[in-house]
């Protein structure tokens, strides 16, 4: 910056230098006149002194030397007009340099400003360049990184699609074995079957009757066993047959005969299956047994139509697998496969399969001596809340957080029917040719199994959270979330109702499952306090309630057939087994 000023200052003192170079050679002429005309004057002076001392001796030469002096004066006063006259030029020219040079001040002045902000701009260009330099090396850097990631995105894709080759190989090895297990499993069985039946071909087995007694017919070969053991003083009574009667000969034979296809029922589950009949139910007094039986919450639980099984459901995707023996329970298996917690689940009439619905979309169907699921259903969107086995043979259906209601043939293992409905499903029953379902938007529907078509719908004043069914299926058992339990006559078409309340009962959560006693004297339900309330249908009040063993919220109860126990479980992880023994 100090050069340039130093530049700039000599560029001034230069203009002036040449300013007044050329105002001399202009005043040249009037300089020269001046100085003629004061010699001339300093000349007229010296004469005139002469001629006053000369006076008397020359006085001719007066008029002459007058003459001079005018001329003189003229020529003075021409020469001092001159002289205003370049005076006035000077202080013009004075003027026009003043003008000038106020002008080179201010174009100066702008110089210097236009050059302050050309260094501006240069310091801006150089940030600039800077700001672009940096960016220059992190696109540079983002451009490696993209890379290196397109890089470990094809050698993941790579990886990915071997080790989805690799699943795949095993899937198929998986399925190779469980077929040939399946399919030695099916030959033994039928090897034993064909045994039985040659022995019992050649002997001739009656067994008596009660003529006050319901007759059921069995075929199954495992029905001796089943013939002989009673549960809580209920005895399984046959009608009189013939093993060698030809007709029943014929129809075994027609099942050995009879080609499967792709049914994922076995043999057995293809026969008749056994009937239980429920005793009168017992009160419970006092807590049996208590349990931590999942790792985490417990959202389900069943006992099976023998009452000698219990099944819990939990947040941990296990389903665990009790017997009930001498009023304690002991853990007999787990069964596994689902990939989220159990909703629910329910034993099949002839106790050889368990059903189960998850959080996972899915419901799953074990068989009782196999741990692995025998059949996954998936096609539902949400959550599956409730899975039931229907009144038809190989037919289960399922309800879900996603509105709909599905009906699956499980010899097909595929959904043969998809009603959608407006609202959350959140527990079904069924009964014969009718599957009764219950809702959040404060309905139960009442569908055609043959169909799936609603017939009939009935108000409730709250979300349903679980539905049960007498075991005469007569009564409908209804849990809402205004803290009341409704039973349904389902006798007639005015569906009778009878409200069931208690001080201190509340409703724990959405999911929150009440039950009917076997001979339905009786309905209880788990509060959000933990206590069982149990109320008695015949008077409308509350009969007992059983308090002190459940730190949370209860989520489920389960009466067993012979009305003997009452399970509760809750979200805490415990069971108690509950008894009047």
């Amino acid at each position: 910056m100090a050069a340039v000023t130093q530049t700039w200052r000599r560029h001034i003192v230069g203009q002036l230098k040449h300013r007044d170079l050329n105002q001399h050679h202009r005043f040249q002429d009037l300089i020269r006149f001046y100085i003629r005309l004061l010699e001339k004057t300093s000349l007229a002076k010296g004469i005139l002194s002469c001629s006053t001392r000369r006076r008397s001796s020359d006085r001719s030469s007066v008029s002459s030397l007058l003459h001079q002096n005018n001329d003189l004066k003229k020529t003075t006063g021409e020469l001092a007009y001159q002289v205003l006259e370049l005076q006035q030029q000077i202080r013009t020219k004075e003027c026009v340099l003043e003008e000038q040079h106020a002008r080179l001040v201010e174009d100066g002045s702008r110089l210097e400003g236009a050059l302050d902000a050309g260094r501006a701009l240069q310091r801006r260009v150089e940030t600039v360049q800077e700001e672009n330099g940096t960016l220059k090396r992190k696109y540079d850097e983002l451009l490696e990184r993209r890379r290196r990631e397109e890089m470990k995105l094809r050698e993941e894709t790579v990886r990915g699609e071997g080790l989805l080759e690799d699943l795949i190989h095993l899937k198929t090895q998986a399925a190779a074995h469980m077929n040939s297990h399946n399919q030695r499993r099916s030959r033994a069985r039928e090897a034993n079957l064909q045994k039985e039946l040659q022995t019992a071909a050649r002997s001739k087995v009656t067994v008596d009757s009660c003529s006050s007694a319901p007759t059921s017919r069995s075929t199954s070969p495992k029905s001796d066993h089943q013939q002989d053991s009673t549960d809580g003083g209920h005895v399984r009574r046959f009608r009189s047959l013939s093993a060698s009667s030809p007709r029943i000969l014929s129809s075994f034979r027609d099942l050995f005969e009879k080609r499967r296809g792709h049914s994922v029922c076995s043999l057995e589950e293809d026969l008749v299956f056994p009937v239980w009949f429920s005793s009168s139910a017992r009160v419970p007094v006092r807590a049996l047994q208590v349990l931590e039986a999942h790792e985490q919450g417990i959202n389900a639980v069943r006992f099976s139509s023998s009452s000698q099984l219990l099944a819990t459901g939990g947040t941990d995707r296990e389903v665990k697998l009790w017997e009930v023996r001498s009023g304690s329970l002991t853990h007999r298996s787990t069964l596994n496969g689902s990939t989220e917690g159990i909703t629910c689940i329910e034993f099949d009439p002839a106790g050889f399969r368990i059903l189960a619905a998850s959080y996972d979309k899915s419901a799953l169907l074990w068989r009782l001596d196999d741990s692995v699921p025998k059949l996954t259903l998936t096609g539902h969107r949400r959550k599956v809340t409730a899975a039931r086995f229907s009144g038809c043979l190989h037919q289960v259906v399922t309800g879900s957080a996603d509105g709909t209601i599905r009906l699956w043939d499980l010899q097909r293992a595929a959904c043969v029917k998809v009603v959608e409905v407006s609202s959350f499903c959140s527990d079904l029953v069924c009964c014969e040719n009718s599957v009764i379902s219950g809702h959040f938007d404060s309905k139960i529907r009442v569908w055609d199994s043959r169909a799936l078509r609603c017939v009939q719908e009935l108000l409730v004043q709250g979300k349903v959270t679980s539905l049960d069914i007498g075991s005469d299926h007569r009564q409908l058992l209804s849990c809402c979330r205004d803290d009341c339990l409704q039973l349904v006559d389902l006798r007639g078409r005015s569906n009778e109702r009878v409200c069931f309340r208690a001080d201190g009962f509340k409703c724990g959560s959405d999911s929150t499952k009440a039950v009917i006693s076997p001979d339905g004297c009786f309905l209880a339900a788990g509060s959000a306090d933990g206590a069982v309330y149990i109320w008695n249908v015949s008077t409308g009040n509350l009969e007992t309630r059983l308090p002190d063993r459940h730190s949370s919220s209860i989520s489920a109860v389960a009466w067993s057939m012979s009305g003997e126990y009452v399970v509760s479980v809750d979200k805490s992880r415990r069971a108690v087994l509950w008894s009047d023994i």
